[in-house]
């Protein structure tokens, strides 16, 4: 069991490390190198929206019935290496953006599948699973690391000399190296069996849960706060790097850290103050971060920054990760793996496809001549979030059904 865990850590490692090595730095090398304006910029970053409600069709018509999730994992992984090049070389917006949407449409069924993989070995994924999937925080940390400390690509003269191009071509080897991997895993073939409907593969017979009021506004809340979400991963790169933080990406990765850390003290905040306070938490956190963004700089208050980053686990496990136990509470057995598919479709599907389309538009409206008024656009996903947080305060009753301590 020792050497399929360590070959299952390598296949997690390799996966984020992959994701984790272009994304963050996305916003930058597009706005610094391919004079992208905001809204392509939230067109980029969309594609992942679109990969995240397309990637139920893939995995739930094609790879749990036709093909072993080892070898769809590696076919996708080998045509991403292909389409990473065609970033590498792109020389415009126009040729770059259908290959990211492509590059995405394939990449996102990929998360699925690497759990699959690993669920499918394992005798009990509940305790083994955690140690498994941390690998794959490590690899995106590691990404971001080696981005600043290691070639600097994201430092202010790597960024004029065009030096984060190569973001794409270290994650086109990586994505190769995880291809050609993944053909070696251990067999993971398919389970479904008997005619399986778009209702099912999409969540959509989850529906029936929107008829809890509670939960109904849950839902809804989880779309709203999908907006601000998005500023973080579309805005907060290109904004440390613009106001001259050094190791930008390097210093994003303590937003991975504070994940790991935070996702230890969740059962323990859902146990003591239950799911209203605990998501409630979550928000505010948002809000808090967004404020620490507006009115930190690069000089006496980067603590103020430093914060902001760090708050990435409170804002990340609080909310989401709150939400994905909360519904499975509340699903019950007949509907746990469609509710967390559907809850998915809707956040990071529906969700992120606004916020990102809204980001775009709002970092365009306070930009001048390529500068930015970040103030101005910190400022509105802290008042959004702020707005979602009172609604949900006012209309969210506290749910008792959920205090145990859960496993996670």
């Amino acid at each position: 069991m020792a050497m399929i865990r360590t070959r299952l850590s390598i296949m997690m490692f390799l996966q984020f490390f992959i994701w984790g090595g272009w994304f963050v730095t996305l916003g930058t090398f597009l706005a610094n190198n391919l004079n992208a304006s905001g809204g392509q910029i939230g067109m980029a970053f969309s594609t992942q929206s679109w990969g995240a409600i397309i990637a139920p069709f893939i995995i739930g018509l094609i790879a749990d019935r036709y093909f072993n999730a080892e070898r769809i994992l590696g076919v996708l992984h080998l045509a991403g290496a292909a389409l990473m090049y065609g970033l590498y070389v792109a020389s415009d917006f126009s040729t770059f953006y259908p290959l990211v949407l492509m590059y995405m449409i394939i990449y996102m069924p990929t998360l699925a599948l690497v759990n699959s993989v690993s669920f499918r070995q394992m005798s009990d994924p509940g305790q083994e699973f955690a140690k498994i999937r941390v690998w794959g925080t490590i690899g995106w940390i590691i990404a971001g690391l080696g981005i600043s400390y290691l070639f600097a690509w994201d430092s202010s003269q790597g960024i004029a000399d065009g030096m984060l191009r190569n973001t794409f071509l270290m994650c086109a080897i990586a994505s190769l190296a995880l291809g050609l991997y993944s053909f070696s895993l251990p067999a993971t073939p398919p389970k479904a069996n008997g005619p399986v409907g778009l209702k099912e593969v999409l969540g959509l017979d989850a529906l029936a849960l929107l008829k809890d009021r509670n939960y109904a506004i849950f839902f809804i809340a989880s779309i709203l706060i999908c907006i601000p979400l998005a500023f973080y991963y579309q805005n907060a790169n290109p904004f440390l790097a613009e106001i001259g933080v050094t190791n930008p990406t390097g210093k994003m990765t303590l937003g991975q850290v504070s994940e790991v850390l935070f996702m230890l003290l969740l059962p323990v905040f859902i146990h003591r103050f239950g799911i209203k306070k605990t998501l409630l938490i979550g928000m505010l956190a948002w809000a808090l971060r967004y404020a620490l963004f507006a009115f930190g700089n690069a000089d006496e208050m980067v603590f103020m920054l430093l914060i902001g980053i760090a708050l990435h686990g409170v804002c990340y496990d609080f909310f989401f990760v709150t939400g994905q136990i909360y519904t499975d509470a509340r699903a019950g057995e007949k509907f746990k793996s469609s509710a967390q598919g559907m809850i998915t479709l809707a956040t990071y599907g529906v969700g992120m496809l606004i916020g990102f389309w809204v980001a775009g538009q709002i970092t365009e409206h306070f930009s001048t001549n390529g500068a930015h008024d970040w103030q101005g656009i910190w400022m509105f996903p802290a008042a959004f979030a702020i707005a979602v947080l009172v609604l949900f305060f006012l209309t969210f009753k506290n749910d008792k059904s959920v205090t145990a301590k859960p496993n996670v």
